[in-house]
């Protein structure tokens, strides 16, 4: 089994759904068991890393995704084969969150605050797996925040859109103006 290649096997692919509900159990463990920090303190933190990880999103998928290559290139075969399993594997976003959230801000702040903050962006980060995949695989109730989300991403992956970078919200998309193309879906 390969672990970094663009088409996941199914047990590469559905790591995150297991792993990261498990990383976050035992970070949550470790910052009650350990952590010095007063607990509001830590709780801020994993809410900002929460809310934060929706703006990440927002960035990595129109600047990084939609314009660097080869990850263009690589989330294009994405969109041209919207039901395979094509993603992030599990130690690439590991590696992401380790050296480009958890370092920087352990060199900034409380080694605390940034074990916390870090697991509220990979809170959000899990949301977004389930949510990416589920926009792409599940049935979503009529009127529902899961059938907005199925909406506003088959916008995106309409042929010839440009916008609708969000996935877990719209926020972002309303704030830097880039849900307005393809609102007929």
């Amino acid at each position: 089994m390969v672990l970094f290649k663009l088409e996941q096997h199914p047990v590469v692919y559905f790591a995150d759904f297991v792993l990261y509900p498990i990383v976050i159990a035992l970070g949550v463990g470790v910052l009650l068991w350990q952590g010095p920090s007063p607990a509001w303190a830590l709780l801020l933190a994993a809410i900002l890393g929460f809310l934060a990880w929706s703006l990440i999103e927002y960035g990595l998928h129109r600047f990084v995704l939609h314009g660097l290559q080869p990850f263009k290139r690589w989330h294009e075969e994405h969109h041209q084969r919207p039901f395979a399993l094509i993603g992030t594997s599990t130690p690439a976003s590991l590696a992401f969150f380790a050296v480009l959230v958890f370092w920087p801000l352990s060199l900034s702040t409380d080694r605390w605050l940034a074990l916390s903050a870090t697991l509220g962006v990979v809170t959000g980060y899990l949301l977004y797996t389930i949510v990416h995949h589920a926009t792409h695989h599940w049935k979503a109730r009529p009127g529902s925040w899961a059938q907005a989300r199925k909406k506003d991403h088959a916008r995106h992956h309409h042929p010839g859109a440009e916008g609708w970078y969000g996935v877990t919200t719209p926020f972002w998309d309303h704030v830097f103006r880039t849900d307005s193309s393809i609102k007929h879906l």
